[in-house]
């Protein structure tokens, strides 16, 4: 008898993944100029032991004005690309899981504090502040300094720094790229009527709101190995009335794939404090089930899916064809290794760690 879906291997743009299990990007403000530290090294190090299909490293930043905050990742210059190449080094010693890399410009949500100080925007004159860009100059909140409105020269720029920082990750041998269209942040910020206000060929119409992002994945795409795939985090919904919504977000999904998008993320809000959003497991589900039913391209679950029999409905339903973890796998670093025990399946371990299985799982652990 085949085993569960969620454990069975799946090929996401030639790149082979051993299970269905996605390890989502998560921002650690723990970098220092943009660049990765000890932390990094430990954060994704223990994870890349985990036994899931696929880990994703951070949103990282493609221009310093991009980072969400001060201690965000980026992949912006040599230094930051070294240090990188650093983590690297240290993670791929001792794990073969494929790693992606997420790729961000945090547009007017940039210029944050770190979460744990309460994560407010820093004002460009203070320490550790800066300008924050967007589409058009509304702030995120009332209280935020307003940013300033992109200029086309200006957007040519973005592009190229979305481009350059895909050579950057083709030289470090990231398997994959995730560019970052999601969650509130620059691209998001194109799509949204919300957020978008401008009345050029980037402003009006579904077709012009797409035009900036679907440049960046085009720019992206050039400049990344052919050979290794380009994929999309996409917010399914704003959860505001009169922005971003399911539709619009299928006609994107389409476009992205007629592109030659590998895979799609479907997340959604974080762009409109007045979002209403109906949390629960598995909530942005029917988002991806709407955009799997729309397109041919790999479809990514994420949002409190934190019980293997969930992850496994979702994949064997068709709902979608691979799920992403984030805080729960935070919680449960072991999570792929739990939900195996729990399905009847196997899952990939260290050497190091094989006798640490239980007597009633003694088939579990499969080493290197």
């Amino acid at each position: 008898m085949p085993g569960p879906q969620l454990f069975q291997p799946f090929s996401v743009g030639g790149l082979e993944l051993a299970n269905r299990i996605v390890i989502a990007p998560m921002c650690q403000y723990s970098a220092v100029d943009g660049c990765m530290t000890d932390w990094h090294l430990i954060h994704l190090g223990h994870l890349a032991l985990s036994g899931a299909g696929l880990l994703t490293i951070e949103a990282t930043a493609v221009v310093p004005e991009g980072r969400i905050s001060f201690a965000d990742v980026g992949l912006f210059d040599d230094a930051s690309e070294a240090a990188m190449a650093r983590v690297l080094a240290g993670v791929r010693a001792h794990a073969d899981m494929p790693i992606a890399i997420q790729l961000s410009h945090a547009g007017r949500k940039a210029s944050t504090d770190l979460p744990w100080r309460g994560g407010k925007q820093i004002a460009p004159s203070a320490e550790n502040g800066w300008q924050t860009v967007a589409p058009s100059a509304l702030p995120f909140t009332d209280g935020d300094h307003a940013p300033m409105a992109l200029d086309a020269a200006a957007l040519d720029g973005l592009v190229e720094a979305f481009a350059e920082a895909a050579r950057r990750a083709g030289r470090l041998g990231l398997d994959a790229v995730q560019i970052h269209g999601a969650h509130g942040y620059l691209l998001h910020q194109f799509l949204s009527p919300l957020s978008n206000r401008r009345d050029d060929e980037y402003g009006g119409s579904l077709k012009n709101r797409m035009r900036f992002p679907l440049a960046v994945f085009d720019a992206v795409r050039r400049a990344f190995p052919t050979d290794r795939p380009v994929t999309m985090r996409v917010s399914g919904t704003d959860w505001v009335d009169g922005g971003w919504d399911a539709e619009q977000t299928i006609a994107f999904a389409q476009a992205l794939e007629e592109r030659g998008c590998a895979a799609i993320h479907v997340s959604s809000g974080g762009l409109d404090p007045r979002q209403q959003i109906p949390v629960g497991p598995g909530y942005q589900v029917p988002l991806t089930r709407a955009v799997k039913q729309a397109t041919t391209m790999p479809v990514i679950a994420v949002g409190l899916i934190t019980e293997p029999e969930h992850a496994e409905a979702i994949v064997s339903t068709g709902d979608a064809d691979l799920v992403a973890l984030a805080r729960a796998i935070l919680y449960d670093p072991r999570w792929p290794w739990h939900a195996a025990a729990e399905l009847g399946a196997q899952v990939t371990a260290p050497n190091q760690y094989l006798r640490s299985q239980p007597r009633r799982h003694r088939d579990l652990l499969k080493g290197h």
